[in-house]
């Protein structure tokens, strides 16, 4: 009797049929269903499913947000190119922001920030929050992650943390590159505002970083219609770009006088309230104006991609 015709190894077709065997597979493939006392299946822990750091890496690997921390780094480094072939003197001390911007590193992180604001830095935040659901049922793996089961409420709370974080990283980027090619190129003097007042290098650091968190703060709006377009749809690019659409739209809009004080209630009424913070006597009225609408319309626009997504029948 050759060795595959022994009792309890295979049989004539060739099949495994080890007893041993056999039950290793059937308890392999029959998950258990005990029910615990919570009533879930005795083993399962939503809040071991989809962790922030495993998002965060797989974010962090992917081409997008490598090429777009890339483009915040490389800005500044334009800028002084930009600079350095024209015509900027870096004594003058009237005129714009933009006329200032070598004065000083602070100067030019300013007009570093001030140029980026009105597309490049809502196309950040609208293109990792944009992104971050639809890319999932385009790849066609949102209905396996539900089907670990990653609750629906958790994976939306994970991917927006990590897209908060990722945005929150790269707006922070931008200034502070600028800052070092700042003083690289042009001194760690003093902060000139169009108005004449000087604000000292210390004291202008400050006020580039509190104008950074408004930034991030004055653009949660933008994070939360990004979200709220990317759990409607099933195409990034039609998410992201809805959401891009939407804010240049507003600014179009702000910029018609004509509209008096309706213009108070468009999000992107109070995107350069931070520049209040170059001034010997800051005022800050407009930033808490903009950082309270950002954030009422974030909440909306938050709770809807909730529902929306709550109630959503996952094909993808």
């Amino acid at each position: 009797m050759s060795k595959a015709d022994k009792p309890g190894n295979r049989t004539d077709e060739g099949v495994h049929t080890d007893p041993a065997a056999l039950e290793n597979l059937s308890a392999a493939g029959s998950p258990s269903t005990e029910v615990g006392p919570d009533g879930g299946v005795v083993g399962y822990r939503p809040g071991r499913t989809l962790r922030l750091g495993v998002e965060l890496r797989r974010q962090l690997r992917r081409r997008r947000t490598q090429l777009v921390l890339a483009l915040a780094a490389l800005l500044p480094f334009i800028l002084v190119a930009a600079l350095e072939i024209g015509d900027a003197n870096p004594n003058r001390r009237s005129g714009g922001f933009i006329d200032l911007a070598t004065a000083s590193a602070p100067n030019f992180v300013v007009v570093a920030m001030l140029v980026s604001g009105s597309f490049l830095l809502p196309m950040i935040v609208a293109l990792y929050f944009g992104d971050t659901v639809a890319s999932e049922a385009s790849w066609s793996s949102m209905k396996y992650l539900l089907a670990i089961p990653v609750p629906r409420h958790r994976l939306l709370r994970q991917k927006a943390v990590a897209s908060a974080l990722l945005s929150a990283l790269t707006l922070a980027v931008l200034p502070l590159v600028a800052l070092v090619v700042g003083v690289v190129w042009y001194g760690a003097g003093e902060a000139i505002s169009p108005t004449g007042d000087s604000v000292s290098f210390g004291a202008s650091v400050v006020a580039i970083a509190l104008g950074t968190v408004y930034i991030v703060v004055q653009l949660s709006w933008v994070a939360a219609l990004g979200l709220l377009l990317s759990v409607s749809t099933d195409a990034p690019l039609g998410a992201v770009g809805g959401t891009v659409l939407v804010s240049i739209l507003s600014q179009i809009l702000d910029q018609i006088t004509a509209l008096g004080d309706l213009r108070d209630f468009l999000p992107t009424h109070f995107s350069f309230a931070w520049m209040d913070l170059i001034a010997t006597d800051v005022d800050w009225t407009n930033m808490a104006n903009g950082a309270l609408s950002a954030v009422l319309y974030a909440a909306v626009f938050g709770l809807l991609a909730a529902r929306r997504f709550a109630t959503k029948d996952i094909t993808s």
